[in-house]
């Protein structure tokens, strides 16, 4: 059987830990734990008293009532996973199979795509334009979409683009699933990482009976190191899709429920997001001013959420070669634009402490002028 790979992760998997400066990684400098149980006195002794037994499989019932309300849903409607990578992969195990039709959003993370490619699928992409901002192409998703669809995949707020979806997109992108019965699967790890507004990004939920929403600690709570998601959807798929998750990893583990029930409460969970939202803004900031002063070489589209920037240089060479000679020359990882399904852009990681991020835009810097 031909399998695609992830190559985005095999990129990062092989390289990320030997290099000086990590831009590659998609989320913001993570949380110390420490830093987590700061304010609850009581957080550590009730740390320290937690059997390391088996979990309940599908989630604490405390931690699948906070996953809810994050999403406006019920608990019923949640199965917790091991990162937002097993929900959706999870998802298209339950929905895709061989000779099925899948649409994706791209530029895009391209995990739904490989996981429907080696599925049997066959899959097309819908583009957001850069002619536009990145804003959608409906009339291309609606020319794609068709009786024999199965799934239309998009990410939002989007990774690599940060593009954030506004309510016409969002009805339009429902309009389209509608039409021919297809499920809508939106990967929501960004809520939370808006750049230009405190205003949390709009779920899917709620919207259209086939939707599956996909979230996880990772990005905008700066929990990577939890590998604790979700996904948010029917009760008769949250039931499909856990008895593949029983043979997949049987269940996340039982202190990263623990700390995803503190990392969720409510007070817990505005102080994670705003500590975020500081450091994608000013690294945002940062990359923006780093990009201007290079005019003629680099440009950049700028984001409205998360701690990403996709950056276009103006160089005759392909992108894979870039980042390949920014690890080599450099000592600094970033994404390949061949990655994520577009030529000619590096996806860069800001939301990064400001001496660390500095000093890894400087390496590219050099590389980049050397390469001119």
């Amino acid at each position: 059987m031909s399998f695609t790979p992830f190559e985005l992760e095999a990129w990062q998997s092989r390289y990320e830990h030997s290099v000086a400066h990590n831009l590659a990684d998609s989320g913001c400098h993570p949380v110390g734990l420490g830093e987590l149980l700061a304010h609850d006195p009581d957080a550590i002794g009730r740390l320290l008293a937690v059997d390391l037994n088996y979990p309940p499989v599908g989630g604490t019932d405390a931690l699948r009532a906070l996953i809810a309300d994050w999403h406006t849903a019920a608990a019923d409607n949640v199965l917790v996973t091991v990162g937002a990578a097993e929900a959706n992969a999870l998802t298209v195990a339950t929905l895709v199979g061989p000779g099925d039709h899948v649409v994706v959003m791209e530029p895009g993370y391209r995990q739904v795509r490989g996981c429907a490619l080696n599925a049997g699928a066959d899959v097309d992409a819908f583009p957001l334009a850069p002619d536009h901002q990145w804003r959608p192409d409906l009339d291309a998703l609606d020319r794609l979409v068709r009786p024999g669809t199965k799934l239309i995949a998009v990410t939002n707020p989007n990774n690599p683009v940060g593009t954030i979806l506004t309510e016409p997109e969002i009805d339009a992108i429902i309009a389209a699933a509608d039409r021919v019965g297809a499920w809508i699967l939106a990967d929501e790890v960004y809520r939370g990482t808006e750049l230009l507004t405190d205003r949390i990004t709009p779920t899917f939920w709620g919207r259209y009976d086939k939707t599956v929403c996909v979230g996880s600690l990772s990005k905008a709570f700066g929990l990577p190191g939890l590998r604790l998601g979700w996904l948010v959807a029917p009760p008769a798929l949250v039931d499909a899709t856990w008895r593949r998750h029983e043979y997949a990893t049987i269940s996340a583990g039982t202190l990263s429920m623990h700390l995803a029930e503190t990392a969720l409460a409510p007070a817990t969970r505005d102080r994670l997001l705003t500590r975020n939202r500081t450091l994608v803004r000013d690294g945002c900031a940062r990359l923006q001013n780093w990009v201007d002063d290079h005019k003629g070489l680099l440009s950049i589209i700028p984001p409205h959420a998360t701690a990403l920037a996709f950056v276009q240089y103006h160089l005759p060479r392909p992108s894979l070669e870039v980042a390949d000679a920014l690890r080599v020359h450099g000592s600094v990882l970033v994404g390949a634009g061949t990655q994520f399904g577009v030529e000619h852009h590096l996806r860069i990681t800001h939301g990064l402490e400001a001496g660390y991020l500095d000093a890894a835009l400087s390496s590219i810097s050099r590389v980049l002028t050397g390469l001119a």
